[in-house]
Parts: structure tokens; C-alpha cells; sequence
């Protein structure tokens, strides 16, 4: 009998889609090779078709199947952090297809670090577009279930492989070009990578590539969300009592009123943890039907920078 392995295998070659687990968010994966394939991406999610995708492969070794023009300091990141939570934007070659790299002359790429991931690529061989399982804008998951509630018969196969241990999208860090650059930021922060490279990125350009994860509106609940500091937060849970109103909290203190009005998730006080547990949080949060949902602002630190990039992306595009 085929493994589940060898069953996710041979729906890839079909030009099917399969959600797999990595250790960031499951991603949505096609051939990466496959234009037909790579379109059925961007139905099932909704996605903008410029919209690049980044292309996981099974080891460094796959890099020049990919890119051109590869400096130094891609394969010194590469034995750094893969497989991990890192993708590298450098020049595309000719033969990637446009909808992979959004038309741009780019292309994103990384090895996750996921036990069951890497089995996956490396039976498939190649490369395995993969964006995060769910409907473009929304909570990204964290667990096999939010695939299937998300995406349903959209895909052909869901592979579980529990919770993810980081829990929020990779560091995208471009080097395609002169500047070291961050285009979006990850559980890997700029001191880790200034400590590999001896040089620090920068923040994002205005003439950067696109990449996922970079509109202002992402990563959000339906019920409308605020991020607040600690003060404000307490201040809306009296307001949202004085209107009768059913409020959701995530923060890391203990709820200083008992009410059935208020439902309060206290977070993790580490980013680590509270990296790992807040999609799967906010998607709890905003089942619950309440009027809002308020989240304390995280501490303004160069390891929490991920953790407030997705909150002010998600109260950006929520409700």
C-alpha cells in the first residue's frame, strides 16, 4: 500500500494540489514546474496573480535549478539557517514560470524545516510552490484542521503533521541585487543574519520585489481587530461592558475583570511562544462571534518584529 508520502507524491506529478505541514504555516503545494498546476493555487486561495509565490525545495543543492547570478551570501545563509524559516529572493532563471515569480525577475526560495515537508520534496524531486493553505488575506494555518476549513474540496490531499512549531511565515531576505534587504521579517531576525554575513539588512526599499505577505491588509480575522497598549486594552474591556458588548482579548496579562462579556486569552510573554500559538489563537478568538477583538500590542524589540508585523497587518485587513 502507497504511504501517504508516495500518495502526496504522485497527486503533485498529477498537477494536484497538497497542503503539507512546515514549520512556519502549512503551505498550499503545487509543481512548481507545472503552469496548470501553479494557476490552481491562485483559484483555490483567491490570490492576486501578480502575486509571487515562493518555491520550497528539498536542499541548497536545487538552488541554480532556480536562480542565477547567486552570490556568496545565499549559500552562507542557506548553511545557516536551512532547512529553517528563511527564504532568499535572487534572480530567476529563464525557465521559471511567470506565475511563480508574480512576472517579476525574481524568485523566492527556500528549504523548510519540517521533518514531514522534507520528506515530501525530497521524494517529489524538485521544487513545490506553496504559499500559506488558506484564503488569500486571512488567518494563515497553523494545523491540518485550518487547511481543511479554509480550503475544503480544494485541495486533493491534506498531510498532517500537527502544529507548527514557529507558527508565523518565513524571513524574507533579498539579495538580488546590491542591497542587503529585508522584505519581510520572520522568527530569523536581522542580528542573526548580520551575524552569518558580518553585514546587517536593511528594512525594505521602495523599489523592492514583491513578495508574500507584503500588503498593508493580511493575515487577518473577519471580526474587526485592534492592537492596543496595555493601558487601552483595559479601557475597552470597560467600554465593551458598559455597552453590553461580547469582547475578545490576547494578551499576556491576567484579565483584571471576570465577566461572561469578556472571553480573554492570556498570550505567551516570549515571542517564541507567542509566534507559535497566535494563528491558531486568533482563529479561536474570531469564532467566538464577538464585537472585537483586541490584542495587546507586543514590546517595540527587534525580536517581537514579526510578531507586531502580522498584528498590524491583520488589524489592517480585518473585519
Amino acid at each position: 500500500m502507497p504511504t501517504v508520502i508516495e500518495n502526496a507524491v504522485a497527486l503533485l506529478r498529477q498537477g494536484e494540489l497538497v497542503a503539507f505541514p512546515t514549520e512556519t504555516v502549512y503551505g498550499l503545494g503545487a509543481d512548481a514546474a507545472n503552469a496548470d498546476a501553479v494557476a490552481k493555487i491562485f483559484a483555490a486561495k483567491g490570490r492576486p496573480a501578480d502575486h509571487p509565490l515562493i518555491v520550497n525545495l528539498p536542499g541548497d543543492d536545487q538552488l541554480e535549478r532556480w536562480a542565477r547570478a547567486i552570490p556568496d551570501a545565499a549559500y552562507e545563509l542557506a548553511e545557516a539557517f536551512w532547512p529553517g524559516p528563511l527564504t532568499l529572493i535572487l534572480k530567476r532563471q529563464p525557465n521559471v514560470i511567470d506565475a511563480v515569480t508574480g512576472g517579476q525577475d525574481t524568485v523566492g526560495l527556500r528549504v523548510p524545516g519540517h521533518p514531514l515537508a522534507l520528506e515530501l520534496l525530497r521524494a517529489f524531486g524538485g521544487g513545490v510552490a506553496a504559499p500559506s493553505a488558506n484564503r488569500f488575506g486571512r488567518i494563515s494555518p497553523t494545523a491540518a484542521q485550518h487547511v481543511r476549513d479554509d480550503l475544503g474540496g480544494s485541495v486533493a490531499m491534506v498531510i498532517d503533521g500537527g502544529a507548527c512549531s514557529v507558527g508565523i511565515e518565513s524571513t524574507i531576505v533579498d539579495l538580488s541585487g546590491a542591497a542587503l534587504t529585508i522584505l519581510r521579517p520572520g522568527m530569523i531576525v536581522a542580528a542573526d543574519i548580520g551575524r552569518v554575513l558580518g553585514r546587517v539588512p536593511s528594512d525594505a526599499r521602495v523599489d523592492a520585489p514583491r513578495v508574500s505577505g507584503s500588503l498593508e491588509a493580511h493575515y487577518a480575522p473577519r471580526t474587526p481587530l485592534s492592537l492596543l497598549p496595555a493601558d487601552a486594552v483595559i479601557f475597552a474591556v470597560r467600554e465593551a461592558l458598559a455597552k453590553n458588548e461580547r469582547l475578545a482579548v490576547l494578551a499576556p496579562m491576567l484579565c483584571p475583570i471576570s465577566d461572561d462579556l469578556i472571553v480573554w486569552l492570556a498570550a505567551p510573554s516570549d515571542p517564541g511562544p507567542f509566534a507559535h500559538a497566535l494563528y491558531a489563537n486568533l482563529r479561536a478568538l474570531d469564532a467566538l462571534g464577538c464585537a472585537r477583538i483586541v490584542v495587546q500590542k507586543p514590546p517595540a524589540s527587534q525580536a517581537w518584529s514579526a510578531i507586531a508585523d502580522r498584528l498590524q497587518r491583520a488589524a489592517a485587513g480585518s473585519g
